[in-house]
């Protein structure tokens, strides 16, 4: 029979706290790159260049359509030899995180372009329309009355998207690198097996705790993004 004991969890926390900062510098680096790649993606789908919309879609299809531990494996064991054959660079001693973000910025991008033109294709046509009539510049209209509408869309998706993200990231400890879960891996072994029930629980307390943080903050920039009477 298995024993549960609640009290190890609370033992368990305070060390699996020491590892989340490499969770948010993984995810927080990802976001950070994989949304200027997605917004590049992005700008390729919306372009009116047939064969420049060709590449972005089928990067986008690829990335979509393969597993998250599949991509990973495939950057981490696949593109070190590509430098190494194409650049002639060594990775040898890069850190593990490296890949990760790398996959998971990819994995992002393909997914967050998506957001992002349906976003600014739900935007009525008439606000560009509108802008230029008033003597703005294409850029001043877009940045000025087409993006705050797109970002309020875009917004619930895009919270989406870092939540699953949080949880693909969370694929880095078959790697070895050691975040959240990989630490609770880590201890787990440390222990011979034992308590493995209690450290996943805390460690699913600490992802849950993100989550909940995340939902709020996103809560909270749809309101300030909300133009008020609404």
């Amino acid at each position: 029979m298995v024993s549960f004991d609640p009290a190890r969890i609370l033992q368990v926390l305070p060390k699996l706290l020491t590892y989340l900062p490499v969770t948010l510098a993984v995810v927080g680096i990802t976001v950070l790159l994989g949304t200027l790649l997605g917004g590049i993606v992005a700008w390729g789908l919306l372009a009116s260049d047939n064969y420049l919309k060709k590449i972005a879609e089928s990067y986008v299809f690829v990335l979509r359509c393969t597993p998250p531990i599949v991509l990973l494996f495939i950057v981490f064991y696949g593109f070190p030899r590509f430098l190494n054959w194409w650049l002639g660079i060594q990775s040898d001693g890069w850190s593990r995180g490296v890949f990760v973000i790398i996959a998971m910025t990819l994995l992002f991008a393909a997914i967050i372009s998506k957001v992002f033109t349906s976003a600014y294709l739900s935007v009525p046509k008439g606000q560009l329309e509108a802008g230029l009539s008033i003597g703005l510049s294409p850029f001043q209209t877009f940045y000025r009355i087409l993006l705050p509408q797109a970002a309020r869309i875009a917004l619930p998706n895009f919270s989406t998207a870092l939540l699953n993200l949080m949880k693909d990231a969370a694929l880095a400890y078959t790697i070895g690198l050691i975040d959240v879960l990989g630490g609770a891996n880590l201890l787990i072994n440390r222990n011979f097996g034992n308590f493995s029930l209690e450290t996943y629980t805390a460690a699913a307390i600490i992802y849950w705790g993100l989550a909940f943080v995340l939902t709020l903050a996103t809560q909270a920039a749809e309101h300030l993004l909300t133009p008020k009477g609404y």
